[in-house]
C-alpha cells in the first residue's frame, strides 16, 4: 500500500487533457505534477491550472518530475513507442483509446508493460460508469435470462466530418473513423461476452471531403460473441443521440444509456391480462424516474463535476491509481491485455472495409504569397480554397502540418509553427504579403483570454511588422458590440463600450485584441484591417450554430430571445469574396468592416426554411434571456464561492441580451469601401445557407 501522494504526468494536452486533469484533482493521494507537449502554449495552460510543471520534452519530465505514472493523451499513431518508452522508464502507463492503431502495436505494449513490471493500462472509460456496472452484474447474475443478442450504438453527430477541421488524425484515414469509436463499441462486447469474431461490415452515408476524399458516416458491424449475436451500429449525421447498449434476454431486455449513465429494464410481468400492459409502462417509468432523479441530484451535489462523462474517467482512472497503491493488477476492464482483444476485433472488422481510391495529389512547389492563420477552421478553409481560385498560393498556419488541402498540393502549403514563437513566425511570414488571423482562444478566465488570445494576437501583429508585411487582416466579432436594444443602427463608428467587463469572455477578450492592435496601427504603423463577420452559413457550416441559439442536440435549440427579430446572417461565399477585397483595395489602412448581410431573416424563419427546405421540423422553443441571465449567475456564484474558481466573469442581463441580436446593422461601408455586394435575394440566401449546406450529413 502507497501512502505518499502518487504523482502523475499527463503527456499531450489536447482537448481530452482536461478531462484526466480534472479527474486526478478529485482522487485522493493523487497529484498532477507534470504536462507535456510539443506546443509550450498548451502544455503550460493545462499545467497552470493544475499547479503542474510544463514540459516540452518527454525524456526531461520523466527525469526530472519524480513521477509515479503518466497518461498517454496523443494521437493514437504515437501511443506505442511513447508508452513503451514511459514503462521502459518505470512509470506506470494510461493510454487514451484507441490504445493503438493495431492488435499488434497493443501486444507491443502488454510486452513492455510486463517485461518492466509496470501497470500498462487502456482509457476504456464508458466501462467504468455506475450504471455499466449495473448492466453487468444483471447480465452476470441471469437477471435477464440466457442473453441472444446484444445491440450496441455510438449515435452521435460528428461535426468535423461536414464543417471540419479536417486535418484531425480521425479524419485523415477512413480506417481512423473505426479505431476512434470502435474502443467504445468493441470494449463493451469483449467485457461483457469475450472476444468478438466480426461477420459483416457495411457502410452508409457517404460524404465528400473538401479534398476529394469520401469519409463514411454510417458503419454497421455484425459480428459474434459467444453465444452472443452482436451488433455495433455507429451513425455520425446529425442524429439523436443514442449511445447505449440494448442487451436482450430470454426474461428481460436492458437498456444502457452511457451518455445519460441510466439502466431500464423491461421485463416479462405476472400481472393479469388486462392489466399487463400498464404494469409493464409503470415499471419502467418508475425506473425513468428513478434513473433521472439520481443523476439530476448527483450533479447537483457536486456542481456538475459528476456528469455522467466524468463518472466515466473517474470510474477508469480512480481503478488504475487505486491498482498501483495497493499494488495489485489491474480491473480486466482497463487492462491493457483486454484492449489487445478489443483492437483485435477492430482489426477484423477493418479487413472488411472496402479500399477507396485517393485522387491523385497535384504535384508542384507552392509560392505563397498570402498567410492564412486559423485556415483549417470554417472560414478559413473557404478564405483559402477561394484564394487559390483567384489565383493566390497560401501558406496556412496549424499546430499541425496535416491540412484540409491535399488536393492544393501545388498552391497550399501547411506550417508548423507556435503561435507564440514569435521569431517562428517572422520566418514564416518571409515572402507573404498580407496575413489574415483568423484565429481564436474559447478562454474561462480572463487571465487566460490576456495570454491566449490577446497576447497571441499581438504576437502575430509584432511579426507582421518585423516581416515587413504589407497589410494584417484581423477578424473580430460583432458579437463584441451591444445588440440589446430594438432602437438605432449599428455602424463601423458605433464602437465597444469603454468597460467591457460585464461582457461574454469571447466578446470581450475579441474587444481587446481589436483595442489594441489598433494603438499599434497608430502608434507603431501597424498595416491593419480589421473585419467582423456576421452569423456566417452556409457550405461546410454546422446546423448547431450557437449564434442563433442553445442547441440540445441536433433536434432541439432554444433560440435566444422570442426569434422575431431579424439577425445578421451572411453567407460564407459574401465573407471570403469581402475579407480578399480588404486584401486587395488600396488605402484602407486602420479601418474597420461589419461583414453582415442585408437584413432578410429571423431565427424563426431560418428554422421554418429548414423544416420546408429538408424537411426536418426541429423543436424551436425561445430563451428568456432574464431567465438565462438569472441562471447563469446562480451558477457564477457557486463557482466562486463553492469551488473557489478565479478569474471568472459574469455577463450582464445586456450582454445576454445582445446575443439575440435584437439592433439590426447597417453594412454600407464595406459596400461603399469595398464594392461589396452581399446577397440580396432571400430565397437565394436560404438556398445557400440550407440547400446547399449539408446541415445534416445526408
Amino acid at each position: 500500500m502507497v501512502n505518499t501522494p502518487l504523482r502523475a504526468g499527463i503527456v499531450g494536452a489536447g482537448y481530452i487533457a482536461s478531462w484526466h486533469a480534472d479527474t486526478i484533482r478529485q482522487l485522493p493521494g493523487v497529484t498532477l505534477a507534470a504536462v507535456c507537449d510539443m506546443s509550450p502554449g498548451a502544455a503550460q495552460a493545462l499545467a497552470d491550472g493544475h499547479g503542474a510543471e510544463a514540459y516540452t520534452d518527454l525524456d526531461a519530465m520523466i527525469a526530472n518530475a519524480g513521477l509515479d505514472a503518466v497518461h498517454i493523451l496523443t494521437p493514437p499513431d504515437s501511443h506505442r513507442n511513447l508508452a513503451v518508452a514511459c514503462a521502459e522508464a518505470g512509470l506506470h502507463v494510461l493510454v487514451e483509446k484507441p490504445v493503438a492503431v493495431s492488435a499488434a502495436e497493443t501486444a507491443e505494449m502488454v510486452a513492455a508493460g510486463q517485461k518492466a513490471d509496470r501497470l500498462m493500462a487502456a482509457g476504456h472509460n464508458f466501462l467504468g460508469m455506475p450504471g455499466y456496472e449495473r448492466l453487468k452484474q444483471a447480465a452476470r447474475s441471469g437477471a435477464l435470462g440466457r442473453v441472444s443478442t446484444a445491440e450496441i450504438n455510438w449515435c452521435f453527430p460528428l461535426p468535423p466530418l461536414r464543417s471540419g477541421p479536417f486535418g484531425l488524425w480521425l479524419m485523415r484515414a477512413p480506417r481512423n473513423l473505426l479505431l476512434e469509436l470502435g474502443p467504445h463499441l468493441f470494449a463493451f462486447a469483449v467485457d461483457l461476452f469475450g472476444p468478438v469474431e466480426v461477420t459483416h461490415l457495411e457502410l452508409s452515408k457517404p460524404i465528400a471531403l473538401p479534398c476529394g476524399e469520401t469519409r463514411h458516416q454510417g458503419w454497421r458491424v455484425l459480428a459474434r460473441a459467444g453465444n452472443v449475436d452482436v451488433t455495433f451500429n455507429i451513425s455520425l449525421v446529425e442524429t439523436v443521440d443514442d449511445r447505449s447498449v440494448v442487451l436482450r434476454g430470454s426474461s428481460a431486455q436492458a437498456r444502457f444509456d452511457y451518455a445519460a449513465d441510466t439502466l431500464v429494464v423491461r421485463g416479462e410481468n405476472t400481472a393479469d391480462l388486462i392489466l399487463n400492459p400498464l404494469a409493464a409502462q409503470l415499471s419502467q417509468s418508475w425506473q425513468h424516474l428513478r434513473e433521472g432523479t439520481v443523476n439530476a441530484a448527483r450533479q447537483v451535489r457536486s456542481l456538475n463535476r459528476k456528469s455522467p462523462y466524468g463518472l466515466s474517467f473517474l470510474g477508469a482512472i480512480g481503478s488504475f491509481y487505486d491498482s498501483i497503491a495497493r499494488g495489485r493488477p489491474l480491473d480486466a476492464r482497463f487492462d491493457m491485455l483486454t484492449a489487445q482483444v478489443v483492437m483485435q476485433g477492430i482489426d477484423d472488422a477493418l479487413t472488411r472495409l472496402p479500399s477507396m481510391p485517393v485522387p491523385a495529389r497535384p504535384k508542384g512547389t507552392p509560392k505563397p504569397t498570402v498567410m492564412v492563420i486559423g485556415g483549417t477552421g470554417f472560414i478559413g478553409r473557404a478564405l483559402t480554397r477561394e484564394l487559390v481560385a483567384r489565383g493566390h498560393d497560401v501558406r496556412v498556419v496549424s499546430r499541425g502540418r496535416n491540412g484540409p488541402f491535399p488536393d492544393l498540393a501545388d498552391r497550399v502549403e501547411t506550417v508548423a509553427v507556435s503561435m507564440r514563437d514569435t521569431a517562428g513566425l517572422v520566418r514564416a511570414m518571409q515572402g507573404i504579403d498580407t496575413v489574415f488571423n483568423l484565429a481564436k482562444s474559447m478562454d474561462k478566465t480572463w487571465h487566460d483570454a490576456l495570454v491566449n488570445d490577446v497576447g497571441v494576437s499581438l504576437g502575430v501583429a509584432e511579426a507582421a511588422r518585423d516581416a515587413g508585411v504589407r497589410r494584417l487582416i484581423y477578424t473580430g466579432t460583432i458579437a463584441s458590440y451591444d445588440m440589446s436594444r430594438t432602437l438605432g443602427r449599428i455602424t463601423e463608428d458605433t464602437g465597444f463600450a469603454r468597460d467591457m467587463s460585464d461582457r461574454n469572455m469571447y466578446a470581450r477578450s475579441k474587444a481587446e485584441c481589436e483595442r489594441r492592435l489598433m494603438q499599434m496601427h497608430h502608434e507603431k504603423g501597424l498595416p491593419l484591417v480589421i473585419a467582423r463577420p456576421g452569423i456566417v452559413v452556409g457550405a461546410g457550416g454546422p446546423l448547431q450554430h450557437w449564434g442563433i441559439g442553445r442547441w440540445h442536440g441536433a433536434g432541439a435549440v432554444r433560440i435566444w430571445g422570442q426569434g422575431h427579430n431579424v439577425l445578421p446572417f451572411v453567407l460564407i461565399d459574401d465573407v471570403t469574396d469581402g475579407l480578399i477585397r480588404m486584401m486587395q483595395t488600396e488605402g484602407i489602412e486602420g479601418q474597420s468592416y461589419n461583414l453582415v448581410g442585408d437584413p432578410m431573416m429571423s431565427a424563426r424563419d431560418y428554422f421554418a426554411a429548414i423544416h420546408h427546405r429538408l424537411g426536418a421540423r426541429l423543436k424551436v422553443t425561445p430563451g428568456s434571456l432574464m431567465m438565462l441571465f438569472l441562471a447563469d449567475s446562480v451558477k457564477h456564484v457557486l463557482k466562486v464561492g463553492l469551488l473557489r474558481r478565479k478569474g471568472l466573469s459574469r455577463a450582464s442581463l445586456k450582454d445576454w441580451k445582445s446575443r439575440a441580436h435584437y439592433t439590426r446593422f447597417d453594412n454600407a461601408k464595406p459596400k461603399a469601401d469595398l464594392g461589396w455586394a452581399p446577397e440580396t435575394d432571400r430565397g437565394k440566401l436560404i438556398e445557400g445557407a440550407i440547400g446547399d449546406a449539408n446541415l445534416f450529413g445526408f
